[in-house]
């Protein structure tokens, strides 16, 4: 992109900036500065970077991974980020990481309620609790769920993951993410991802927040080929949005915390390290408006399959069999004829965490509330309560809007295996099975 020579200074934070808020776009090759001439010209480390700055490669993949899949930014940044004492453990809270062992998975559906707020003072990763996960960072598989409640910003802190990257899902409340490549306003409706390794604050400028987090061991989230759907559809790259380089020169103790290999590490930083002050590449923190995706459905008979509604994926080793999926149930039009319009009973391999984040769910009459979550393990039979049965096969199937609602799903190969809090809270659902009480059975002739 052509940088205008001009930075700009948020009072608030004391970041400076380049101008605008996003460059627009999915793993494009961007260039941004948050001071003019800050990027070298043609040369990614020249023998000195413009400025004396520091010029660092981050790197999402592997060096040698395929052009079309490799990732990596070229940060030019006020100090090594080399520049730090050792890391000391840190205390864990509700946090877990893979392997999930604490508890033997379940082939039990399960339901939990929305988790309370926090009474206490808590910040954004202090309030992680962790739901459920598969594989293990240590192979660079799998994903793990965590659900966040917040009620204060992270001051003079800063964290990053070292295990995999953050698919963020707000729920409740306005979530400002400062990057060290940028910042990230989230409102409920939104998602952001931020790559491993990057590191950044989590500020609540509208009082507290709440929402869903899956961190991603595994490939990196892309766009999913299209197939027979064609060149459009789904989400549109054009619609992801990369934030302009923000950087703060701050010279104040930092504590700065990682996860490494499920654990919660820390060390006092005598700076902030969110002092880049120019990048490029196509690796970088992301949004998107979910309300930008184009859904997809039948205008014949019969119920699409959920594939149809997958925002990103990370594929695996095997073909059309997601490591993590990231799908969402939007408003749309059911408009198919003679046949059953809700989700249908099935059982799947795949395994499905699903979360809600506004309005109700069209395959569950109550019990499925916004800041819930259910978990629907590999093979084990689920689809619509009887009450939402009831009235799919009665309803005049005329053309209908689903409206003011947005469920989404983690899908993954693996099994989730929950936590013990998970298994232990009283926000768990005793009764779920009972949702499927009272089928008749069918009659024949």
């Amino acid at each position: 992109m052509t940088l205008d020579n001009r930075s700009a200074v948020t009072p608030k934070s004391g970041l400076r900036k380049a101008p605008g808020d996003y460059l627009s776009g999915f793993g494009n090759e961007f260039a941004t500065e948050a001071v003019a001439g800050a990027l070298p010209v043609g040369q990614n480390s020249p023998q000195r970077a413009p400025f004396g700055l520091y010029a660092e490669q981050l790197s999402g993949t592997a060096f040698t991974a395929a052009r079309r899949d490799n990732r990596r930014s070229w940060l030019y940044r006020l100090r090594p980020s080399a520049n730090h004492a050792s890391f000391k453990v840190h205390p864990q809270g509700l946090l877990r990481g893979g392997p999930f062992d604490e508890v033997p998975p379940t082939p039990n559906r399960l339901r939990w309620s929305p988790l309370p707020a926090p009474t206490e003072p808590t910040d954004f990763i202090e309030g992680w609790v962790t739901y459920a996960g598969n594989g293990d960072p240590g192979v660079g598989a799998g994903l793990a769920v965590h659900l966040y409640r917040a009620n204060r910003s992270m001051t003079d802190k800063v964290f990053f993951d070292a295990d995999g990257e953050l698919l963020i899902v707000p729920q409740a409340g306005k979530l400002t993410l400062v990057t060290e490549m940028g910042v990230l306003d989230l409102r409920p409706g939104e998602v952001g991802v931020v790559p491993r390794g990057v590191r950044f604050r989590a500020e609540l400028p509208e009082g507290p927040v709440a929402g869903y987090i899956c961190e991603n061991h595994g490939a990196l989230f892309r766009l999913p080929d299209l197939g027979p759907i064609g060149a459009n559809g789904l989400a549109n790259a054009r619609d992801f949005l990369t934030p302009v380089a923000a950087f703060e020169d701050v010279d104040r103790p930092t504590l700065v915390i990682q996860k490494f290999q499920g654990r919660l590490w820390s060390s006092q930083f005598d700076h902030s390290p969110l002092d880049v002050v120019a990048w490029h590449g196509n690796l970088a923190p992301y949004k998107y408006d979910l309300a930008r995706f184009n859904t997809i459905g039948t205008v014949s008979y019969d119920h699409p399959d959920p594939s149809i509604f997958t925002v990103l994926t990370s594929p695996s080793e095997v073909p059309g069999t997601a490591n993590c999926d990231f799908v969402i149930f939007p408003p749309r039009w059911m408009v198919a004829e003679n046949t059953f319009r809700p989700p249908y009973f099935h059982r799947n391999v795949m395994s499905e965490f699903m979360g809600l984040v506004h309005g109700a769910y069209d395959a569950k009459a109550g019990g499925f509330a916004p800041g819930g979550a259910s978990l629907h393990n590999c093979m084990s039979g689920h689809g619509p309560d009887r009450a939402s049965y009831e009235q799919a096969v009665k309803v005049d199937l005329k053309p209908h809007k689903i409206q003011d609602t947005l469920a989404f799903m983690f899908e993954s190969r693996w099994v989730f295996r929950p936590t013990r809090f998970a298994m232990e809270t009283p926000a768990m659902q005793l009764d779920y099975d009972h949702c499927w009480d009272g089928f008749e059975k069918a009659r024949l002739p």
